[in-house]
Protein backbone atom coordinates (compact mmCIF):
# COMPACT_ATOMS: atom_id res chain seq x y z
CA UNK A 1 0.00 0.00 0.00
CA UNK A 2 2.36 2.11 1.13
CA UNK A 3 5.64 2.64 -1.09
CA UNK A 4 7.40 5.15 1.09
CA UNK A 5 7.81 4.08 4.57
CA UNK A 6 10.29 1.75 4.79
CA UNK A 7 8.81 -2.58 6.07
CA UNK A 8 12.25 -4.22 6.76
CA UNK A 9 13.45 -2.41 9.01
CA UNK A 10 12.63 -0.90 12.78
CA UNK A 11 11.25 2.26 12.32
CA UNK A 12 11.50 4.47 15.15
CA UNK A 13 9.71 7.67 15.33
CA UNK A 14 8.51 10.68 17.67
CA UNK A 15 5.38 12.80 18.16
CA UNK A 16 5.27 16.53 17.57
CA UNK A 17 7.48 18.91 16.17
CA UNK A 18 6.48 22.13 16.91
CA UNK A 19 6.93 25.25 14.80
CA UNK A 20 9.86 26.83 16.71
CA UNK A 21 12.05 23.15 15.68
CA UNK A 22 11.35 23.15 12.07
CA UNK A 23 14.71 25.01 11.70
CA UNK A 24 17.44 23.23 9.78
CA UNK A 25 19.90 22.28 13.06
CA UNK A 26 16.64 21.15 14.83
CA UNK A 27 15.62 18.60 12.05
CA UNK A 28 19.49 17.38 12.23
CA UNK A 29 19.80 17.42 15.45
CA UNK A 30 16.09 14.78 15.44
CA UNK A 31 17.79 12.37 13.26
CA UNK A 32 20.78 12.58 15.28
CA UNK A 33 18.53 11.91 18.13
CA UNK A 34 17.64 8.40 15.96
CA UNK A 35 14.56 10.01 15.01
CA UNK A 36 13.15 8.68 11.19
CA UNK A 37 10.11 9.33 11.40
CA UNK A 38 8.08 12.60 13.31
CA UNK A 39 3.77 12.45 13.60
CA UNK A 40 1.38 14.65 13.61
CA UNK A 41 3.68 17.20 12.01
CA UNK A 42 2.33 20.59 10.67
CA UNK A 43 5.23 22.13 8.63
CA UNK A 44 5.66 25.88 8.35
CA UNK A 45 6.30 25.76 4.77
CA UNK A 46 7.77 23.41 2.19
CA UNK A 47 10.97 23.88 3.02
CA UNK A 48 10.57 21.92 6.38
CA UNK A 49 9.67 19.19 4.17
CA UNK A 50 12.87 19.61 1.86
CA UNK A 51 14.69 19.22 5.66
CA UNK A 52 13.36 16.37 6.49
CA UNK A 53 14.20 14.95 3.37
CA UNK A 54 17.30 15.99 3.27
CA UNK A 55 18.14 14.32 6.94
CA UNK A 56 16.07 11.01 5.98
CA UNK A 57 13.62 11.54 8.04
CA UNK A 58 9.63 10.98 7.54
CA UNK A 59 6.41 13.00 8.34
CA UNK A 60 2.81 12.00 8.87
CA UNK A 61 1.27 15.46 8.55
CA UNK A 62 -1.60 16.42 10.51
CA UNK A 63 -3.75 19.36 9.52
CA UNK A 64 -3.99 17.89 5.83
CA UNK A 65 -7.59 16.69 7.12
CA UNK A 66 -10.07 18.12 9.76
CA UNK A 67 -8.39 16.70 13.03
CA UNK A 68 -10.74 14.21 15.10
CA UNK A 69 -9.79 12.64 18.24
CA UNK A 70 -12.38 10.24 20.42
CA UNK A 71 -11.87 11.83 23.42
CA UNK A 72 -14.12 11.37 26.63
CA UNK A 73 -16.38 9.36 23.88
CA UNK A 74 -19.34 12.03 24.06
CA UNK A 75 -18.83 12.10 19.97
CA UNK A 76 -18.74 8.55 19.08
CA UNK A 77 -20.58 7.81 16.32
CA UNK A 78 -21.32 11.34 14.75
CA UNK A 79 -17.75 11.58 13.03
CA UNK A 80 -19.64 11.62 9.81
CA UNK A 81 -21.87 14.32 10.27
CA UNK A 82 -19.38 16.61 12.30
CA UNK A 83 -17.04 16.03 9.62
CA UNK A 84 -18.44 15.03 6.34
CA UNK A 85 -17.04 12.99 3.79
CA UNK A 86 -16.78 16.28 1.40
CA UNK A 87 -14.56 18.07 3.59
CA UNK A 88 -12.19 15.42 2.97
CA UNK A 89 -12.35 15.21 -0.67
CA UNK A 90 -11.99 18.38 -0.94
CA UNK A 91 -9.00 18.53 1.03
CA UNK A 92 -7.00 15.62 -0.89
CA UNK A 93 -7.73 17.47 -4.30
CA UNK A 94 -6.25 20.38 -2.70
CA UNK A 95 -2.81 18.97 -0.94
CA UNK A 96 0.48 18.94 -2.81
CA UNK A 97 2.59 16.25 -2.47
CA UNK A 98 6.20 16.01 -1.23
CA UNK A 99 8.78 13.08 -0.65
CA UNK A 100 9.08 13.23 2.98
CA UNK A 101 5.21 12.61 3.44
CA UNK A 102 5.33 8.88 4.42
CA UNK A 103 1.63 9.08 5.79
CA UNK A 104 -1.41 10.99 6.32
CA UNK A 105 -3.78 11.55 9.72
CA UNK A 106 -6.91 10.47 9.71
CA UNK A 107 -7.74 10.26 13.17
CA UNK A 108 -6.56 9.71 17.02
CA UNK A 109 -8.35 7.19 19.62
CA UNK A 110 -11.84 6.95 17.55
CA UNK A 111 -14.43 5.07 18.54
CA UNK A 112 -15.43 1.58 17.02
CA UNK A 113 -18.96 3.29 16.30
CA UNK A 114 -17.02 5.49 13.88
CA UNK A 115 -14.50 2.39 11.96
CA UNK A 116 -16.94 2.44 9.09
CA UNK A 117 -16.66 5.85 8.25
CA UNK A 118 -12.48 5.94 9.10
CA UNK A 119 -12.36 3.00 6.78
CA UNK A 120 -14.27 5.25 3.47
CA UNK A 121 -11.43 7.99 4.41
CA UNK A 122 -8.84 5.35 4.52
CA UNK A 123 -9.40 4.31 1.40
CA UNK A 124 -9.76 7.92 0.35
CA UNK A 125 -6.40 8.43 1.09
CA UNK A 126 -4.94 5.15 -0.33
CA UNK A 127 -6.65 6.19 -3.80
CA UNK A 128 -5.72 9.82 -3.66
CA UNK A 129 -2.34 10.08 -1.95
CA UNK A 130 0.78 9.22 -3.53
CA UNK A 131 2.10 7.72 0.07
CA UNK A 132 -1.04 6.00 0.35
CA UNK A 133 -0.88 5.33 3.70
CA UNK A 134 -3.52 6.90 6.41
CA UNK A 135 -2.75 7.11 9.78
CA UNK A 136 -4.86 5.96 12.28
CA UNK A 137 -4.11 5.64 16.18
CA UNK A 138 -6.47 3.80 18.54
CA UNK A 139 -6.82 3.39 22.16
CA UNK A 140 -5.50 1.78 24.88
CA UNK A 141 -7.10 -1.03 27.18
CA UNK A 142 -7.46 1.91 30.00
CA UNK A 143 -9.84 3.35 27.76
CA UNK A 144 -13.63 3.65 29.38
CA UNK A 145 -16.37 1.05 28.61
CA UNK A 146 -19.71 1.82 29.44
CA UNK A 147 -21.27 -0.10 32.47
CA UNK A 148 -24.53 1.20 32.00
CA UNK A 149 -25.70 2.38 35.02
CA UNK A 150 -26.88 5.84 35.89
CA UNK A 151 -23.18 6.45 37.42
CA UNK A 152 -21.00 5.41 34.43
CA UNK A 153 -22.47 5.83 31.17
CA UNK A 154 -19.46 6.78 28.32
CA UNK A 155 -17.91 4.58 26.44
CA UNK A 156 -14.84 5.84 24.76
CA UNK A 157 -14.19 2.64 22.87
CA UNK A 158 -17.56 1.97 21.69
CA UNK A 159 -17.77 -1.76 22.20
CA UNK A 160 -18.22 -4.30 25.17
CA UNK A 161 -14.13 -5.11 25.76
CA UNK A 162 -10.76 -3.76 24.61
CA UNK A 163 -10.13 -7.44 22.68
CA UNK A 164 -13.69 -6.70 20.76
CA UNK A 165 -12.77 -3.23 19.94
CA UNK A 166 -9.39 -4.83 18.36
CA UNK A 167 -11.71 -7.34 16.30
CA UNK A 168 -13.94 -4.46 15.59
CA UNK A 169 -10.97 -2.78 14.04
CA UNK A 170 -9.62 -5.77 12.35
CA UNK A 171 -13.00 -6.57 10.22
CA UNK A 172 -14.27 -2.75 9.44
CA UNK A 173 -10.68 -0.72 8.86
CA UNK A 174 -8.55 -1.94 6.18
CA UNK A 175 -5.25 -1.08 7.05
CA UNK A 176 -1.75 -3.09 7.83
CA UNK A 177 -1.35 -2.31 10.98
CA UNK A 178 -2.37 -1.59 14.00
CA UNK A 179 -1.39 1.19 15.99
CA UNK A 180 -2.14 2.51 19.70
CA UNK A 181 -0.35 4.29 22.50
CA UNK A 182 0.35 2.84 26.43
CA UNK A 183 1.83 5.83 29.37
CA UNK A 184 2.84 3.50 31.83
CA UNK A 185 4.02 6.57 33.84
CA UNK A 186 3.28 7.63 36.39
CA UNK A 187 1.87 3.91 37.51
CA UNK A 188 -1.84 3.76 38.93
CA UNK A 189 -4.66 1.47 39.16
CA UNK A 190 -5.18 1.49 35.57
CA UNK A 191 -1.82 2.85 34.12
CA UNK A 192 0.53 -0.36 35.68
CA UNK A 193 2.37 -3.11 34.21
CA UNK A 194 -0.27 -5.70 34.10
CA UNK A 195 -2.50 -3.61 32.28
CA UNK A 196 0.20 -2.77 30.14
CA UNK A 197 0.85 -6.74 29.61
CA UNK A 198 -2.67 -7.52 28.95
CA UNK A 199 -2.51 -4.43 26.40
CA UNK A 200 0.39 -6.00 24.67
CA UNK A 201 -1.12 -9.14 24.40
CA UNK A 202 -4.64 -8.35 22.89
CA UNK A 203 -2.85 -6.36 20.04
CA UNK A 204 0.03 -8.62 19.56
CA UNK A 205 -2.22 -11.68 19.01
CA UNK A 206 -4.06 -9.60 16.58
CA UNK A 207 -1.25 -8.97 14.72
CA UNK A 208 0.06 -12.62 14.16
CA UNK A 209 -3.77 -13.59 13.39
CA UNK A 210 -4.54 -10.98 10.85
CA UNK A 211 -0.85 -10.81 9.83
CA UNK A 212 -0.97 -6.98 10.33
CA UNK A 213 2.33 -4.91 11.31
CA UNK A 214 2.19 -3.54 15.19
CA UNK A 215 2.98 0.27 16.09
CA UNK A 216 3.57 0.81 19.52
CA UNK A 217 3.54 4.41 21.15
CA UNK A 218 5.22 5.16 24.37
CA UNK A 219 6.59 7.40 26.39
CA UNK A 220 9.78 9.49 26.96
CA UNK A 221 7.75 12.27 28.79
CA UNK A 222 5.50 11.62 31.75
CA UNK A 223 2.61 13.46 33.93
CA UNK A 224 4.26 14.48 36.57
CA UNK A 225 6.21 17.61 36.56
CA UNK A 226 8.79 16.69 39.32
CA UNK A 227 10.13 13.52 37.75
CA UNK A 228 11.40 12.58 34.33
CA UNK A 229 11.48 9.08 33.13
CA UNK A 230 15.01 7.52 33.01
CA UNK A 231 16.41 5.98 30.49
CA UNK A 232 15.89 2.35 31.86
CA UNK A 233 12.21 3.63 32.02
CA UNK A 234 12.48 4.20 28.05
CA UNK A 235 14.15 0.48 27.75
CA UNK A 236 11.55 -0.99 29.80
CA UNK A 237 9.20 0.15 27.11
CA UNK A 238 11.06 -0.80 24.21
CA UNK A 239 12.15 -4.14 25.25
CA UNK A 240 8.73 -4.92 26.09
CA UNK A 241 7.43 -3.78 22.91
CA UNK A 242 10.00 -5.74 21.17
CA UNK A 243 9.07 -8.46 23.01
CA UNK A 244 5.47 -8.45 21.59
CA UNK A 245 6.73 -7.77 18.01
CA UNK A 246 6.48 -3.91 17.36
CA UNK A 247 7.66 -2.86 14.23
CA UNK A 248 7.44 1.07 14.72
CA UNK A 249 8.56 2.94 18.03
CA UNK A 250 7.00 6.01 18.24
CA UNK A 251 7.65 8.28 21.17
CA UNK A 252 5.55 10.54 23.06
CA UNK A 253 6.38 13.60 22.55
CA UNK A 254 10.05 15.29 21.24
CA UNK A 255 8.23 19.01 21.77
CA UNK A 256 5.97 19.87 23.77
CA UNK A 257 2.36 18.14 22.74
CA UNK A 258 1.08 17.06 26.04
CA UNK A 259 2.55 16.32 29.44
CA UNK A 260 5.89 17.58 30.85
CA UNK A 261 9.86 16.54 29.99
CA UNK A 262 9.44 16.42 26.40
CA UNK A 263 12.69 16.01 24.57
CA UNK A 264 12.40 19.69 23.78
CA UNK A 265 11.61 22.24 26.11
CA UNK A 266 9.12 25.60 25.02
CA UNK A 267 11.96 27.36 23.57
CA UNK A 268 12.40 24.29 21.27
CA UNK A 269 16.14 23.45 23.25
CA UNK A 270 17.11 20.32 24.16
CA UNK A 271 15.82 18.76 27.83
CA UNK A 272 18.29 15.91 29.87
CA UNK A 273 15.56 13.80 27.93
CA UNK A 274 17.59 14.24 24.28
CA UNK A 275 20.30 12.21 25.50
CA UNK A 276 17.97 9.49 26.98
CA UNK A 277 16.35 9.00 23.67
CA UNK A 278 19.15 9.28 21.81
CA UNK A 279 20.87 6.71 23.91
CA UNK A 280 17.64 4.06 23.68
CA UNK A 281 17.13 4.66 19.92
CA UNK A 282 20.71 4.46 19.42
CA UNK A 283 19.87 0.69 20.91
CA UNK A 284 17.12 0.11 19.50
CA UNK A 285 18.60 0.72 16.00
CA UNK A 286 21.94 -1.39 16.88
CA UNK A 287 19.16 -4.39 17.10
CA UNK A 288 16.99 -3.86 14.40
CA UNK A 289 18.38 -5.16 11.54
CA UNK A 290 18.47 -8.59 13.34
CA UNK A 291 15.36 -8.30 15.07
CA UNK A 292 13.63 -7.26 12.16
CA UNK A 293 15.26 -10.52 10.30
CA UNK A 294 12.76 -12.27 12.70
CA UNK A 295 8.73 -12.51 13.25
CA UNK A 296 7.54 -12.99 16.78
CA UNK A 297 5.67 -16.03 17.24
CA UNK A 298 4.52 -16.01 21.03
CA UNK A 299 4.94 -13.80 23.71
CA UNK A 300 5.85 -15.47 27.31
CA UNK A 301 6.30 -14.09 30.75
CA UNK A 302 9.20 -16.52 33.40
CA UNK A 303 9.75 -15.52 37.24
CA UNK A 304 6.55 -13.14 37.49
CA UNK A 305 4.20 -12.32 40.47
CA UNK A 306 1.34 -14.64 39.81
CA UNK A 307 -0.62 -12.14 42.04
CA UNK A 308 0.48 -9.07 39.95
CA UNK A 309 -1.25 -10.68 37.09
CA UNK A 310 -4.46 -12.07 38.39
CA UNK A 311 -6.96 -9.73 37.43
CA UNK A 312 -6.07 -10.65 33.71
CA UNK A 313 -6.50 -14.55 33.58
CA UNK A 314 -4.89 -14.59 29.59
CA UNK A 315 -0.96 -13.74 31.27
CA UNK A 316 -0.02 -16.79 32.72
CA UNK A 317 3.55 -16.59 34.14
CA UNK A 318 6.06 -19.54 34.54
CA UNK A 319 8.75 -20.49 36.46
CA UNK A 320 11.37 -21.72 33.83
CA UNK A 321 10.28 -22.02 29.53
CA UNK A 322 10.51 -24.56 27.59
CA UNK A 323 10.03 -24.03 23.60
CA UNK A 324 11.89 -26.54 21.02
CA UNK A 325 15.19 -25.24 20.42
CA UNK A 326 15.07 -23.98 24.33
CA UNK A 327 14.76 -25.90 26.86
CA UNK A 328 14.40 -24.89 30.89
CA UNK A 329 14.89 -21.04 30.37
CA UNK A 330 15.13 -19.48 34.02
CA UNK A 331 16.28 -16.46 35.83
CA UNK A 332 17.73 -16.27 39.29
CA UNK A 333 14.04 -14.29 40.45
CA UNK A 334 14.10 -11.71 38.28
CA UNK A 335 11.24 -11.10 35.62
CA UNK A 336 11.41 -12.03 32.20
CA UNK A 337 9.62 -11.61 29.18
CA UNK A 338 10.42 -13.47 26.18
CA UNK A 339 9.77 -13.08 22.45
CA UNK A 340 9.60 -16.48 20.84
CA UNK A 341 10.57 -15.45 17.17
CA UNK A 342 11.46 -17.39 14.03
CA UNK A 343 13.42 -16.50 10.84
CA UNK A 344 11.08 -14.79 7.96
CA UNK A 345 12.80 -16.81 5.39
CA UNK A 346 14.06 -20.22 6.85
CA UNK A 347 12.11 -22.05 9.31
CA UNK A 348 15.11 -23.61 11.05
CA UNK A 349 16.59 -20.13 12.71
CA UNK A 350 14.73 -19.00 15.89
CA UNK A 351 15.39 -16.29 17.92
CA UNK A 352 14.44 -15.05 21.17
CA UNK A 353 14.04 -11.36 22.75
CA UNK A 354 14.24 -11.23 26.19
CA UNK A 355 13.98 -8.24 28.39
CA UNK A 356 14.92 -7.97 32.35
CA UNK A 357 11.16 -6.84 33.77
CA UNK A 358 12.31 -6.56 37.42
CA UNK A 359 12.55 -3.32 37.90
CA UNK A 360 9.71 -0.60 36.28
CA UNK A 361 10.09 1.77 37.87
CA UNK A 362 14.10 1.79 37.52
CA UNK A 363 14.42 2.08 41.76
CA UNK A 364 15.91 -1.23 43.02
CA UNK A 365 18.01 -2.17 39.73
CA UNK A 366 18.86 -6.46 39.75
CA UNK A 367 20.71 -7.39 37.00
CA UNK A 368 19.40 -10.71 36.40
CA UNK A 369 21.17 -13.89 35.77
CA UNK A 370 19.83 -16.08 32.69
CA UNK A 371 19.91 -19.80 32.54
CA UNK A 372 19.10 -21.64 29.74
CA UNK A 373 19.99 -25.01 27.68
CA UNK A 374 19.92 -25.32 23.56
CA UNK A 375 21.15 -27.85 21.62
CA UNK A 376 21.63 -25.64 18.80
CA UNK A 377 25.30 -25.01 17.88
CA UNK A 378 25.43 -21.63 16.67
CA UNK A 379 23.77 -18.94 19.76
CA UNK A 380 24.58 -15.51 19.48
CA UNK A 381 23.72 -12.74 21.74
CA UNK A 382 22.92 -9.34 19.78
CA UNK A 383 22.46 -6.22 22.64
CA UNK A 384 22.05 -2.53 21.84
CA UNK A 385 23.69 -1.83 25.18
CA UNK A 386 26.87 -3.09 26.59
CA UNK A 387 27.64 -6.81 25.30
CA UNK A 388 26.24 -9.84 26.88
CA UNK A 389 28.55 -12.38 26.98
CA UNK A 390 27.38 -15.76 26.77
CA UNK A 391 28.97 -18.39 29.27
CA UNK A 392 28.63 -22.31 27.41
CA UNK A 393 28.95 -25.29 29.24
CA UNK A 394 27.99 -27.98 26.30
CA UNK A 395 24.19 -27.47 25.55
CA UNK A 396 24.11 -25.19 28.66
CA UNK A 397 23.92 -21.52 28.50
CA UNK A 398 24.18 -18.78 31.03
CA UNK A 399 24.68 -14.64 30.78
CA UNK A 400 24.02 -11.70 32.67
CA UNK A 401 21.26 -8.99 31.39
CA UNK A 402 20.86 -5.66 33.43
CA UNK A 403 17.57 -4.10 34.90
CA UNK A 404 15.26 -3.28 31.58
CA UNK A 405 17.44 -4.08 29.07
CA UNK A 406 17.06 -6.17 26.14
CA UNK A 407 19.06 -8.74 24.20
CA UNK A 408 18.34 -10.63 21.75
CA UNK A 409 19.43 -14.27 21.08
CA UNK A 410 19.16 -16.06 17.63
CA UNK A 411 19.65 -19.82 17.13
CA UNK A 412 21.13 -21.40 14.06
Amino acid sequence: MNQRMPKDRLVIGAYILQPNAQTERHIKELAECGVELVVCLRPNDRSVLDLLEKYGVGAILSGVFPAWWGGDGSKAGRMHELQPFELYQKAAEEFCDHPAVWGIDIGDEPSALDFPFLDEIARLVKNRFACGMPYLNLYPNYAAVSQNNSTETVNQLGTATYAEHIERYLATVDLPYISYDFYLYPQTANHNVAKMLENFRIVSDACRKSGKDFWFIPQVNDRREDHAPSLNMLRYQGYHALCYGATVITWGCYCAGWWNHNVLDQNGEKTEQYEKLQAMNRELHAIGDAYMQYKTVSTHLVGFDAEMLRDFPELVTTQSLSVGFVRDLCSDGAALVVGEMIHREDADRHALLICNASDPEDEHARVATVCLTSPRANVQAISGAEPVVLQRDGEKISFTLPASHGVLLTFA
